[in-house]
């Protein structure tokens, strides 16, 4: 098998969740697009393979240069953060520990020992519980980076959303609707999906309002401020639509009439996401990408599942698609000429 395969690191999530059995159910087919190294708990990790019946060794490891990428051993970097494994609670001790995992894998993404980092779920109360002022992965990573321009991706399927806003109230996100912010995120977005092969993204701009104020009958938001981004993003190059009916302009995207949507904030872009995510029956699909960041970062697009953690039946699927993706940037991003970040394909 190639050494060209990308390392990616996983963070395990909350030791409550599901993330670690999800690790352990996807971990040998993750092996054909990346070498997939986690960053956890060993205990946690060990007691997921009991849940999910396999016959994976847990092998924990000091460096990345000791992970052996093999059918038979999950390579671990055990940060032994964990006392005990209870499924399905809020701990503070918890939070920490998801907390420091993702806190690890920042610094071997921007030391370059790894190419890209894709994360298991975190429970925000949990780790607001061990002091996290973020309500997230995506405000810790872009404060842990140093990055002003970022958003949150959302990708299922043929469907992409980015987002103005995401974690704050609504009333706040209204505010938050502003020409600066909006054409920032319409340059990451369009930055972004290059890096995902997309040649000439085409970019359609959602509305704040219904009808995107119906000509200004329902609003002004359309008319001073995300028209203007709009246009702005137009004047750089940028393939931009809009302001589009938010009522519309998602069905339109997943037929394939635009590359990806700018929504204004968290449930704009969100449920068409999760309403495509569930489609399939009972497991979540689909990927969040962090975007701007220098590192490569993904997620899995579900939570921690504290209602089924332990029991062995949480998909992994979308955790495979988060690890696939995550490796597809980090060659792209070589392929663009961008300074590799791990020791993988140069995430």
């Amino acid at each position: 098998m190639s050494e060209t395969r990308p390392i990616v690191a996983i963070t395990m999530g909350d030791p409550a969740g599901i993330g670690s059995e999800i690790v352990v159910a996807a971990y040998r087919e993750l092996l054909s697009s990346a070498r997939p190294l986690v960053i956890g708990d060993a205990d946690a990790l060990r007691a997921a393979t009991d849940v999910r019946g396999s016959d994976l060794d847990v092998v924990a490891v000091e460096g990345v240069d000791e992970a052996r990428f093999e059918r038979d051993v999950i390579p671990l970097l055990d940060l032994d953060n964990v006392d005990e494994i209870e499924y399905g609670v809020v701990r503070e001790d918890y939070g920490a520990a998801s907390l420091a995992y993702v806190e690890r894998a920042i610094d071997l993404a921007t030391d370059g020992a790894v190419d890209a980092i894709a994360t298991a779920p975190i429970n925000k109360q949990a780790t607001r519980l061990a002091g996290s002022e973020h309500a997230g992965h995506t405000g810790l990573l872009a404060a842990a980076t140093d990055t002003d321009r970022y958003s949150m991706m959302l990708v299922e399927d043929d469907l992409r959303v980015t987002h103005v806003s995401t974690h704050v109230p609504l009333r706040e996100a209204c505010d938050l609707v502003t020409e600066a912010n909006v054409f920032e995120t319409i340059q990451v977005t369009d930055r972004a999906l290059r890096e995902m092969g997309v040649t000439d993204p085409e970019i359609a701009v959602a509305g704040l309002n219904p009808h995107a104020s119906d000509g200004g009958l329902l609003g002004d938001a359309e008319a001073d401020e995300i028209r203007p981004a709009v246009e702005h993003a137009r004047r750089e190059g940028i393939d931009a639509d809009g302001p589009r009916s938010p009522d519309t302009v998602y069905v339109q995207a997943a037929s394939g009439d635009y590359d990806c949507v700018v929504s204004m904030y968290h449930d704009q872009g969100h449920i068409p996401i999760k309403m495509l995510g569930f489609t399939g029956g009972d497991a979540v699909s689909g990927v969040n990408v962090t975007i701007g960041l220098p590192i490569v970062r993904t997620s899995v697009d579900h939570g921690t599942a504290f209602d089924i953690a332990g029991e062995g039946v949480a998909s992994e699927a979308s955790l495979l698609d988060a690890v696939d993706l995550a490796a597809d940037i980090s060659r792209r991003r070589t392929e663009m000429g961008e300074e590799p970040t791990g020791s993988g394909v140069g995430q």
